[in-house]
């Protein structure tokens, strides 16, 4: 998942802050509640999941106000959404820039981050070879995780 550096969390909220008082927004307790939970956190998070966890800390913000918080954090460029064809969208937040590629398991949802040098380096030949400008990219391998083979006796 994304890893954060210590702090990371917390500079990234003050930032949302000073994106909201730019774009004249105010600066509201559950907006700061709910971008908390996002911008802390190293899962890709569905509203669903960001949602209970903010019961869970004893806030209750509404829905409407949960997905209009979490698309000004994806307008901020704080957060990233992707979208794993589960049927939902999940919520990443963006430290520093630098790609990392995603493994979704279609049985059970998971979602693991990877970087790999070699394909970064490999990407922009590949692009080369086909006369095409590399401006950015995104790869999702789809399969089946470790945990759910063992679970069903495949084999790893």
């Amino acid at each position: 998942m994304t890893h954060l550096e210590k702090g990371e969390g917390a500079a990234l909220l003050d930032r949302f802050r000073t994106y909201l008082r730019d774009h004249r927004q105010p600066v509201t307790r559950q907006r700061e509640q709910i971008a908390r939970v996002v911008l802390e956190s190293e899962e890709h998070l569905s509203i669903e999941e960001i949602r209970d966890r903010l019961l869970v800390a004893g806030a209750a913000p509404g829905l409407a106000t949960i997905y209009r918080t979490v698309d000004l954090l994806v307008e901020s460029g704080l957060v990233r959404a992707r979208d794993f064809d589960q049927g939902y969208r999940r919520f990443e937040p963006v430290p520093a820039p630098g790609d990392h590629h995603h493994l979704i398991c279609h049985r059970c949802g998971r979602v693991d981050e990877f970087t790999h040098e070699r394909l970064e380096r490999m990407l922009p030949m590949i692009a080369d070879e086909h006369g095409f400008q590399l401006e950015r990219h995104r790869l999702e391998i789809y399969g089946t995780c470790r945990d759910c083979r063992r679970r069903v006796g495949s084999k790893p």
